[in-house]
């Protein structure tokens, strides 16, 4: 009898194994079926959330699969949306509007405003210069894009200067730190977490941020014009996921902060102080910020002469589109 119940208790066995296998099989299949989206994420905090929404499985509750790519370099983003390479990207408006001009046939649609930097995006002054006005004939790091040389412009004009005062130097992002730190340049422009790994050094200081620029740059995601054509109501999913991680890190931000802030490089204090140099708008609150005519059609065009002025770009290019439709289809969905 012990040994009849003994067999009948190893097929019961089995037979859990068995059903825990197919259920195991049957959620991974459900899974794989569902429509994979590329997402690139370079160093910057507020383009983290798509990939926490990847991580908390956020983005399969919308019927998507996001799968994150990393990048060191975010200027190798733009050189991969600028060959075709990506059909969709997070950047900043300044970068956008430089990329459409430069690379016409490749001008993405703008479908969410991601943050605007209000303090974030900074001018870093080594400690042995006094001020600002100190900078002229001196050496400016700033990346290869238009970005840095449109803030560093914005700083110099509270001194009375212009970019032909200094010198300006081409040098990645990772590279700025040390080289501040060494005494090789006298100022970087820079974002973080580069700009706070520059901080820790103590060899340099904050003398210009884009507080002082309110409303001039945005970071927004874009996507390619026929991706978009065809691919609208993934678009609309991923928007919905981006604004479930939004949630989920308001709802538990000892969590997400832990882990975004891990994504970065940063102490969770680091992350938390760059997070108050930065504004973040929920998808109910972009409504006329991407309607036709709305703010970052506004943004985008005073933007484009600012750089135009400055001779950062050739007059008369294109402008990006701004799209709301697949914020609006976001919205309506249940």
């Amino acid at each position: 009898m012990k040994r009849l119940k003994r067999s009948q208790a190893f097929v019961l066995v089995g037979w859990l194994v068995v059903i825990t296998a197919a259920v195991a099989l049957l959620s991974w299949w459900r899974v794989a079926r569902l429509p994979l989206l590329s997402v690139p994420v370079s160093p910057w905090p507020g383009y983290g959330y798509l990939a926490l929404a990847a991580e908390k499985g956020l983005d399969q509750q919308q019927g998507i699969r996001i799968e994150v790519r990393r990048y060191a370099d975010p200027q190798l983003i733009l050189r991969d949306l600028a060959w075709g390479r990506l059909p969709l990207a997070q950047l900043t408006t300044v970068e956008l509007v430089d990329l459409c001009g430069r690379v016409p046939q490749r001008c993405p649609v703008v479908v969410l405003a991601v943050d605007e930097s209000r303090g974030a995006d900074q001018l870093l002054l080594a400690n042995d210069l006094p001020d600002l006005k100190a900078l002229r004939g001196q050496a400016v790091a700033v990346t290869p894009s238009s970005l840095g040389p449109f803030l560093v412009s914005r700083a110099l004009e509270q001194a009375g200067m212009t970019l032909q005062d200094v010198s300006l130097r081409s040098i990645s992002l990772r590279e700025m730190p040390a080289r501040l730190a060494s005494g090789e340049l006298d100022a970087a422009a820079m974002y973080p977490p580069f700009s706070s790994w520059a901080l820790r050094t103590g060899k340099a200081r904050v003398v210009f941020d884009s507080r002082s620029i309110p409303g001039e740059i945005h970071d927004v995601l874009v996507v390619d014009r026929r991706f978009l054509a065809s691919n609208r109501d993934l678009v609309a999913r991923l928007l919905r996921a981006w604004q479930a991680a939004h949630r989920y890190a308001a709802e538990h931000p000892r969590t997400a902060n832990a882990w975004l802030a891990e994504l970065q490089g940063l102490s969770v204090a680091e992350f938390e102080t760059v997070q108050d140099g930065i504004v973040y708008l929920p998808l109910e609150q972009q409504r006329q910020m991407l309607a036709s005519g709305g703010a970052l059609e506004r943004n985008l065009r005073a933007l484009q002469r600012v750089q135009v002025q400055l001779g950062l770009l050739p007059p008369a290019r294109p402008l990006p589109q701004v799209s709301d439709a697949p914020l609006r289809q976001a919205l309506a969905q249940p």
